[in-house]
């Protein structure tokens, strides 16, 4: 049975979902604040996590950037704001979706089959999960980049960003496209998000030589990736 993680401070909101959760098929396992919840992290293996952003000990954010550090794992932030601002730093930092409370069970419920259908959907049989382009190496399912070898350390969403506009070569997408094909919803705040994981995938792209390609942007359009292979 896949495990999820339901991490929030707020007993009776972990009850309620991880009845739902039960439903689902999940093995719900709950946390109620930042430490236990990275804690269950490193001791179990999860499918996906649900992570509140206003926790005790470490927030979600914080939870967040730690995991992402170590692992690709789907993770949905839950927020009792609907501010925008919090919205985007949780995209930034590398979750896959968020949700405001209030919320239903079985909302929460099509957010985490949303996000699972999109991550199946790259193993599809036929669909290649290597990808070459001269001196550049992208690895979808083992989560690997590398220039001449050398691997690169992504994050989830550079990698995925990455991944969709070499697969693409010559494809201009616009800001709004990333976001829907990435993220997989109609986005409500800033689309600065995406600006902001290609400025730090460019920053650490171009720590390596790589002459015969380029992420290029497009004025007024959006990005695409540009180049020549040897």
């Amino acid at each position: 049975m896949d495990k999820i993680l339901i991490a929030d401070d707020n007993i009776q909101i972990t009850k309620i979902l991880s009845e739902f959760a039960k439903k689902e098929g999940f093995e719900p396992i709950a946390a109620y604040d930042g430490d236990q919840a990275l804690e269950l992290f490193r001791l179990n293996t999860f499918s996906i996590i649900l992570l509140d952003v206003m926790m005790p000990k470490q927030d979600g954010f914080e939870v967040c950037r730690k995991i992402r550090q170590v692992s690709a794992i789907p993770i949905i932030m839950i927020t009792a704001r609907g501010e925008d601002f919090e919205r985007i730093m949780g995209l930034d930092i590398g979750a896959d979706d968020y949700i405001v409370k209030p919320f239903s069970g079985g909302e929460v419920m099509a957010r985490i089959r949303a996000v699972l259908r999109r991550i199946d959907s790259s193993g599809k049989s036929g669909t290649p999960l290597c990808l070459t382009w001269d001196n550049l190496s992208v690895s979808l399912d083992k989560a690997i980049v590398a220039i001449d070898g050398q691997n690169i350390a992504l994050t989830k969403k550079e990698l995925e960003i990455l991944w969709t506009l070499l697969s693409n070569p010559g494809k201009i997408f616009s800001r709004d496209n990333l976001l829907s094909t990435l993220w997989g919803y109609d986005y409500l705040g800033d689309s600065r998000t995406v600006d902001n994981h290609i400025k730090r995938l460019r920053a650490k792209l171009d720590k390596f030589p790589h002459p015969a390609w380029q992420i290029k942007t497009i004025w007024g359009m959006g990005y695409k990736f540009e180049g020549n292979p040897a």
